[in-house]
């Protein structure tokens, strides 16, 4: 063999041993990648460091968000203030029977640190016992001070724990869109019950059916049902600017409405128990006569020479109107400028007036217009 095979020999030898020697470098470099890759993400692999283990006792942090508002603040506020009024109609006999006790319910809310509830009239009309039942479920008895039907408001005085007293806000300046809060108790067992909406609007009035309207409502889609009368209506300053007292379900025609609750500004509810709380009584001015209201369809039905105005039914004895020689069958139709119609009831437009006042009085007798001048008297308490 010459030198020449030899030298061949040689390099293709070391040429050989060194790829071999890469590709084991190389191999052994992807096994140990491999290895590493399999430790990460499989679980099963002895001694392997786990990414979190319930052994080691790590805390769950929960976050306790505060969630704390203006209308949870308002509520928070005037809340202990308002109370259920829960009320006895005593039974009575008639031909069917004795119809036993009746319980009624409403709500009502601290107007004074004397123990002054001020709720709604028709909450505790004809009621011979009443309780109020505070936010904690304490029930105190409660003795009816005064009320005043034409404004629907009712003032009664617990001698028990007062828990907190209600801030009374100016029902004047609110406007159309406001946010509002109603507070009660409906049906009498959902107590101190929150809803929210709007003022919808200010100025509404109401027919009673009995001869007058009641005026100046709060008109709010703040939902309010049955047992929610005489709770407060709060604006986002946590103040009292309207009572609760009544909702309209049936428009007459038939047509079922939603959200249409109404309440009593503050600004009248103030002035009416503020004398029920001096007197025992709100002071309304008295003519002394009962009377039929006219509209179309009564002086239709019954060929009267008006269409508006009431028809006197009975005149009181020693009474203004018995001093000025009305008499029965007499329809009023005017006070002294203004004409009795579907926009100026009766007994508001009487209200206007203070007792004392001399006011000129229209009427029509025998087909015949005449006038007469009455000096208003004072209502009874009673």
């Amino acid at each position: 063999m010459s030198w020449k095979h030899i030298l061949y020999s040689l390099i293709i030898i070391t040429v050989a041993g060194v790829s071999a020697l890469a590709g084991g470098v190389a191999g052994g470099i992807v096994a140990y990648k491999t290895m590493l890759t399999n430790q990460t993400v499989n679980p099963l692999v002895e001694n392997q460091a786990p990414v979190f283990s319930a052994s080691q006792n790590t805390p769950i942090v929960i976050n306790a968000t505060n969630i704390e508002t203006t209308i949870t603040q308002s509520v928070e506020k005037v809340g202990p203030a308002v109370v259920t009024v829960v009320g006895t109609i005593p039974g009575q006999i008639s031909i069917f029977g004795d119809t036993g006790d009746q319980m009624v319910s409403g709500s009502g809310v601290f107007i004074s640190q004397q123990g002054y509830v001020l709720t709604n009239n028709h909450v505790v009309e004809g009621t011979k016992d009443v309780n109020v039942i505070l936010s904690d479920g304490t029930q105190e008895k409660a003795v009816v001070v005064g009320t005043d039907r034409y404004s629907d408001i009712a003032v009664l005085k617990v001698t028990g724990n007062v828990p907190a007293v209600a801030t009374l806000g100016n029902s004047d300046i609110l406007k159309p869109g406001e946010t509002v809060i109603a507070i009660g108790s409906p049906l009498g067992n959902f107590k101190n019950t929150v809803t929210v909406g709007v003022v919808s609007a200010t100025g509404r009035s109401i027919d009673t059916g009995r001869g007058y309207q009641v005026e100046d409502l709060i008109q709010t889609d703040a939902a309010i049902n049955q047992g929610n009368s005489g709770g407060p209506l709060l604006n986002l300053a946590g103040e009292v600017i309207g009572i609760n007292t009544l909702i309209v379900r049936n428009t007459g025609s038939g047509a079922v409405a939603e959200g249409l609750g109404f309440a009593i500004p503050m600004n009248t509810a103030s002035v009416v128990a503020a004398q029920i709380m001096q007197k025992g009584y709100f002071s309304r001015p008295f003519m002394g006569v009962n009377f039929q209201p006219i509209t179309p369809d009564v002086a239709a039905a019954y060929n009267l020479p008006v269409k508006w105005g009431v028809y006197i039914t009975e005149v009181m004895p020693n009474s203004p109107a018995s001093d000025a020689q009305l008499q029965r069958g007499d329809i009023i139709t005017k006070l002294d400028n203004i004409t009795l119609d579907e926009t100026h009831a009766y007994m508001n437009t009487l209200y206007t007036y203070k007792p004392g006042d001399l006011v000129k009085v229209t009427l029509m007798r025998d087909g015949n217009e005449i006038s007469t001048q009455i000096t208003l008297g004072e209502s009874s308490p009673n």
